[in-house]
């Protein structure tokens, strides 16, 4: 048996080619450097990419995959600190593949991130994010601020922008400066803001959003301003559903609020119209 093992060894390493290791690395880089995804092996990887999707870009070119997405997440930014609120939903075309993802990442106790466009997309960079600014803590002792977070996440996601990725990302978190919120996509785009709402459902949302918004909302106020603003988006838009999540940023860290179904919302909504209550 040994001598077999040893023949089939030797076979092996014969006919290996001399590159072997070298692909290996090239094609998984990410095992490696978390920060650096392989790519196809060609001289424009963004440009033979492209011509794998459906519709146009926006010089107008060909593409032939599309992508179907849908979410609503919103955040905005008032006296009390920033909120978040968010749907579960997660769908493939008209599929729902999940009605309890959780589109609220904890990157630290004074960070979180939103979560809309391709799921694995947005929660694989929002997990390299966290790592980067636990290292940035260990290494200067102390908390990372919102705005490099924000920057360090813009960057890394630039390097791969036209080769399909799908992200619209919300960074809220509060540093010595205050609080912070920002708008980070997959065309690099990185804005600053008090007001957002991404995804398919957020043109409803914004209706609610906007009409009820004010700078100085109480807690109660604006938790229930977010969870309504959620609500109505999964009432018209059937890519936004499930689970309504709505998170607290303070000076001293984030705060899970609550966790509604969007039915019982729906009755309890419906309820409050009948008695003229809203």
């Amino acid at each position: 048996m040994r001598e077999w093992s040893q023949l089939l060894s030797n076979l092996v390493s014969h006919h290996r080619p001399h590159n072997y290791t070298q692909e290996i690395e090239a094609y998984s880089r990410n095992f490696i450097n978390n920060a650096q995804l392989a790519v196809p092996p060609y001289m424009n990887p963004a440009e033979k990419l492209s011509q794998l999707a459906e519709g146009t870009d926006e010089a107008g070119k060909h593409l032939k995959i599309k992508f179907d997405h849908g979410t609503t997440t919103l955040g905005f930014q008032y006296k009390g600190g920033i909120v978040l609120a968010v749907d579960s939903r997660a769908t493939g075309g008209q599929f729902i593949g999940s009605s309890t993802m959780k589109k609220i990442v904890e990157i630290n106790d004074y960070l979180l991130g939103t979560l809309a466009g391709g799921a694995a997309d947005c929660v694989y960079w929002d997990r390299v994010l966290a790592k980067q600014c636990r290292t940035y803590e260990l290494r200067n002792r102390e908390r990372i601020s919102i705005a490099a977070a924000s920057k360090l996440l813009s960057n890394m996601i630039y390097n791969y922008k036209g080769m399909g990725l799908s992200i619209g990302m919300m960074l809220a978190g509060w540093d010595k400066r205050g609080p912070s919120l920002y708008y980070v996509d997959s065309e690099g785009a990185r804005t600053p803001g008090k007001v957002f709402s991404v995804g398919s459902g957020s043109i409803y949302a914004f209706g609610a959003l906007d009409s009820g918004y004010r700078w100085d909302l109480t807690d109660e106020e604006a938790y229930e301003l977010g969870r309504r603003s959620i609500y109505h988006a999964t009432h018209r838009d059937a890519y936004s559903g499930g689970i309504v999540r709505v998170y607290h940023m303070k000076p001293t860290g984030w705060v899970h609020i609550s966790d509604e179904d969007c039915k019982d919302l729906h009755y309890m909504y419906q309820d409050q119209k009948q008695k003229g209550l809203n």
